[in-house]
């Protein structure tokens, strides 16, 4: 390695993106920063250094913004009424901007050349990335991995994992039945199962709600306070954004 060759790649210490940070060590011979943002997703900061170590990470960042992202990109969004199509409360468009602004900050920091990020080349999520890395960062580099390497399928990213000794969850094994991203503003399920409207969701991907069938029959009274259009109370104590 030469210089300070160094790349920040986003992080959730899941399989694809430890796939990318292998893939980005073997093309770029660089030295990879992960970095994870905890906006109140399902994290396990163990098993994220864990695997990170595993594949020979130095250096391994995990922040936690659940405050600024609830102050300053939740709320404004909400006193805005920013929601698409009447329902969906883009909690996952909202905080690609924080974590790819922290991504250059942290770059910049550790003098490193690149960042990375692990959307692929279809969806709208690699230009909230890249418009922010573009707007933060100009000069560096930014590495799009699903755009230029060849795994194609997740046939190929788990042959890729085992040839690499990447460790594969079991229910990464066969086909992905769901992709789950969630943070403290929303959770955002999509599968095969939902793609037809004629099926009903399975009860089991509910993960923050209860079916009325299951709910109690006594009802529960919430009061909350607000400031300037924040919520800043509940039941009259006061919390913190991220609370």
């Amino acid at each position: 390695m030469q210089g300070n060759k160094r790349i920040v790649l986003a992080y959730s210490g899941g399989l694809d993106t430890s796939i990318i940070l292998k893939w980005l060590q073997e093309n770029y011979n660089a030295e990879i920063i992960t970095y994870t943002a905890d906006i109140g997703q399902k994290i396990n900061k163990k098993t994220i250094i864990k695997n990170a170590k595993s594949l020979g990470v130095k250096k391994v960042i995990i922040e936690n913004l659940k405050d600024i992202f609830v102050k300053e990109y939740v709320y404004p969004m909400i006193r805005g009424h920013a929601v698409y199509e009447g329902t969906y409360l883009l909690g996952t468009s909202i905080a690609r901007p924080l974590i790819a602004k922290r991504q250059i900050q942290i770059a910049k920091k550790y003098k490193a050349y690149a960042v990375s990020h692990g959307s692929t080349g279809k969806g709208n999520d690699q230009i909230r990335f890249e418009l922010v890395y573009h707007y933060f960062g100009p000069k560096i580099k930014i590495i799009a991995p699903w755009r230029i390497w060849k795994l194609n399928s997740r046939t190929d990213l788990i042959k890729y994992a085992k040839k690499n000794k990447i460790s594969l969850p079991k229910d990464k094994r066969g086909s992905a039945p769901f992709s789950v991203d969630d943070n403290l503003y929303h959770t955002s399920t999509e599968g095969k199962v939902l793609e037809n409207p004629k099926n009903a969701a399975p009860e089991f991907i509910f993960q923050r709600t209860t079916s009325p069938e299951k709910a109690p029959n006594k009802a529960s009274f919430i009061t909350i306070g607000f400031k300037n259009g924040d919520p800043i109370t509940v039941n009259g104590k006061k919390l913190s954004p991220g609370n």
